[in-house]
């Protein structure tokens, strides 16, 4: 059996977590979402950004056998931005060990809640690791409209 890691996510690690967005949200996400909202939704227009964004907030790698199979980050105010996992990982339990870590790193911030903006695909996800839904949710990526969910939290000690 692998074992699954978790370090702290490193600039040379852009391409890695560039990859793994891409496919999640193509090979995952589709089964709720139309080819447009994907396309629109599963794309980096600057590599560069892409890059500063991740290396500008607490963020972590899940990896197994050394290889990058899962990323996710948190905004010093408690938002989960981003939490992706490779599909060929999916069901291994990478996202929930890569929520503890964040969870972890908000307690640490004395955060009593955590909240993020969860896809139709991830919502269950949330939903059996003790988040509610706030509220549904209309976004706009690129011209196309999707649905998501704003979802929190709360820390017990």
């Amino acid at each position: 059996m692998n074992f699954i890691s978790v370090r702290p996510y490193l600039p040379s690690d852009a391409d890695a977590t560039a990859d793994i967005f891409f496919r999640a949200i193509r090979e995952v996400a589709a089964r709720d979402y139309s080819p447009t909202q994907i396309n629109a939704w599963a794309r980096i227009d600057d590599r560069a950004q892409w890059a500063i964004r991740r290396s500008s907030r607490p963020g972590w790698i899940a990896e197994l056998a050394c290889k990058p199979v899962g990323f996710t980050d948190l905004v010093p105010n408690g938002y989960l931005d981003l939490m992706f996992v490779h599909p060929e990982y999916q069901g291994l339990g990478v996202a929930s060990i890569l929520l503890a870590r964040v969870e972890q790193e908000a307690r640490e911030l004395r955060l009593d809640r955590i909240h993020t903006e969860a896809s139709i695909t991830a919502r269950p996800f949330f939903e059996r690791r003790g988040f509610r839904v706030l509220k549904s949710q209309q976004v706009e990526k690129r011209g196309e409209i999707l649905s998501n969910f704003l979802m929190d939290k709360t820390l017990v000690a």
